[in-house]
């Protein structure tokens, strides 16, 4: 049997199926709503500047458009993606899927769910992409943002959503990429560390909430391919919150069970993380978040839309 037909033996879905079907369902929707899109790719909008129409109540738009313009004013940029107006977008996905729950006040369905999950409080409010430099001495540059933020009672940052879509990774780290970095684990020598050099605090976070044990035999540094994991586990930690994974079940990228066998990034970085903190992890999916809305009755003006738009019909 040649290695082509071999493949089909897999048991785990493709994430290239997944993203094909993503791909013709925003295409679809995009056609029908009559809206200008890319000539090499029609599940894309022509531009940037339109990336309102990856969005599926205007009220939601509204909702961003004011808080960025707020947010600029108060001198902290709002990192809308260069991609907003993909239609497989996470951003614009969690904008679509989250975004109607703050816009209306209604955090009631996520609450919900979370509570399911194990976690439980009085939040009253929810924030697009969040950051906070001093975490880590981010003078400059892009800091570690948060996708989705919700606060408690006391206005406290507490639950850290980071949202993916179609991503086949979390992200890895630029200094690497950018071939200033061999890959190899500073752990012993920080000063091998371009970001340690400069100031930055990731690694005294590693060793404050001990990380150090786990990663110490690693002869690869986990920062090469799952930087923003570690930024993103370590600012929940930080804050004494939770880091709430909000993900696709049709991919196969971060946490995939079949036939008894489970595997993903998930699992494997959850094995980096001292035991007192793996049950900050969480993970919640799209058709869950879909599941809450539609059983709560509020939202029946457009999460069937939603759902058409991203394919869960």
């Amino acid at each position: 049997m040649n290695s082509r037909r071999k493949a089909k033996e897999w048991i785990f879905p493709r994430h290239k199926e997944f993203e094909n079907e993503l791909r013709i369902s925003s295409s679809e929707w995009f056609r029908e709503n009559g809206f200008e899109v890319h000539n090499k790719m029609p599940y894309c909008l022509d531009k940037l500047d339109n990336w309102k129409n990856n969005i599926v109540l205007p009220e939601v738009a509204n909702y961003i458009e004011s808080f960025r313009a707020q947010s600029e004013k108060d001198g902290k940029p709002f990192p809308l993606h260069k991609y907003a107006h993909h239609g497989l977008s996470s951003q614009a996905m969690v904008f679509n899927l989250i975004g109607p729950l703050i816009a209306r006040n209604d955090l009631k369905p996520l609450i919900k769910l979370l509570e399911t999950k194990g976690i439980s409080g009085n939040f009253k409010n929810a924030e697009f992409e969040y950051e906070d430099r001093n975490v880590f001495n981010e003078d400059t540059g892009q800091p570690t943002s948060i996708d989705l933020v919700l606060f408690d009672s006391e206005d406290k940052p507490t639950i850290f959503i980071e949202s993916k879509l179609v991503e086949s990774e979390f992200g890895g780290c630029s200094v690497f990429k950018k071939g200033d970095c061999s890959g190899k684990n500073p752990i012993n020598d920080l000063n091998e560390c371009f970001l340690h050099f400069i100031g930055r605090k990731y690694w005294e976070l590693i060793e404050k909430y001990d990380f150090t044990e786990n990663l110490e035999n690693e002869r690869i540094c986990v920062f090469v391919n799952y930087y923003q994991f570690f930024r993103e586990i370590l600012l929940s930690i930080d804050k004494n919150g939770y880091f709430v994974l909000l993900s696709d079940n049709r991919s196969p990228v971060f946490d995939c069970t079949t036939e008894g066998k489970r595997k993903g990034l998930i699992p494997l970085l959850t094995e980096f993380v001292p035991n007192q903190y793996k049950d900050r992890i969480i993970q919640i999916t799209v058709q869950e978040v879909v599941e809450y809305i539609s059983k709560s009755g509020n939202h029946n003006d457009w999460i069937d839309i939603f759902k058409d738009k991203y394919g869960l019909k």
